[in-house]
């Protein structure tokens, strides 16, 4: 049976499913939702996901929401190393999936919400969230500077789910201009990703493209 994947090639947490489900080797269909045009809040995609978000999992009757969710789905479906290669590893990588939703990733999409949805939507960003935002990414890129030190990978020595989750915002750090590079260990480990996992360089590819097109053809760059 197919696994239909709703997403927005632009969309980072498109992009984490994507690439992590071409480094599996799950067979996906991506069915396109368009965000700039409003395509996640019609009728019939709420009925997929009420909060009129993407990506969304739809293998059968299972609907599945959040990257982060579908991602899981798809390794143990896969039986993938990606989850982990040990009962101890998977803890560590779940451990880390979750850190990174609620002391990371969720600053970057607030602060791509403020500088470059704000602009999209004719409204300049508002100088104390920003600041609360870099505020709270810098301290949270400085335990991520300061883990990846003496390591190549997030968990264990080889690539898993928890790298492609704290990798997200880079997806957009070309738009936001979130303060990445002041960390080198944080930001070497990005490049050695885009260097050494070919699904991930390709899907940033796509992202960009995508990004960069819209934003052209709406007379706006970064």
């Amino acid at each position: 049976m197919t696994i239909n994947i709703y997403g927005d090639l632009g969309s980072g947490s498109f992009r984490r499913v994507r690439a992590a489900a071409k480094i599996m080797g799950v067979a996906i269909q991506h069915k396109n939702i368009d965000l700039f045009k409003g395509e996640s809040h019609t009728p019939d995609f709420l009925k997929l996901n009420p909060h009129g978000l993407t990506p969304v999992l739809q293998d059968g009757d299972t609907i599945v929401w959040e990257a982060s969710a579908i991602n899981i789905y798809l390794a143990e479906k896969a039986s993938s190393p990606l989850l982990g290669r040990s009962a101890k590893e998977r803890y560590e990588v779940l451990q880390w999936m979750f850190w990174s939703g609620e002391q990371w990733r969720v600053y970057a999409t607030l602060l791509f919400n403020e500088r470059v949805g704000g602009r999209v939507g004719g409204q300049g960003e508002d100088a104390a969230i920003v600041n609360l935002l870099l505020k709270n990414i810098r301290a949270a890129a400085s335990v991520l500077d300061g883990h990846l030190a003496q390591r190549n990978f997030i968990v264990g020595d080889g690539l898993t789910l928890a790298d492609i989750d704290i990798a997200a915002p880079f997806s957009q750090v070309d738009r936001t201009k979130a303060p990445f590079d002041e960390f080198p260990n944080l930001w070497a480990w990005q490049q050695r990703l885009l260097e050494t996992v070919p699904a991930w360089a390709e899907t940033k590819r796509d992202l960009d493209h995508r990004m960069d097109s819209f934003l052209e053809s709406i007379g706006m760059t970064f």
